[in-house]
């Protein structure tokens, strides 16, 4: 899921894919994304996964 980030392009990720993103994020080496950044996407997701219809959203450059 990672691997579909670019930087300059919107992403997005429903709640179907989430859990696949946390999971990736968890098996990434310490120090690849910094500990807040980490935080906030896992603090985010778990917004996507409180209810139905909603996003994660990367917004590239």
């Amino acid at each position: 899921m990672l691997a579909g980030l670019c930087a300059y392009l919107d992403t997005v990720f429903n709640q179907r894919q989430v859990p696949m993103l946390l999971a990736e994020l968890e098996r990434l080496p310490s120090g690849v994304i910094p500990v807040a950044a980490a935080a906030e996407i896992r603090r985010l997701a778990a917004m996507v996964m409180e209810g139905q219809h909603r996003y994660l959203w990367f917004c590239g450059d």
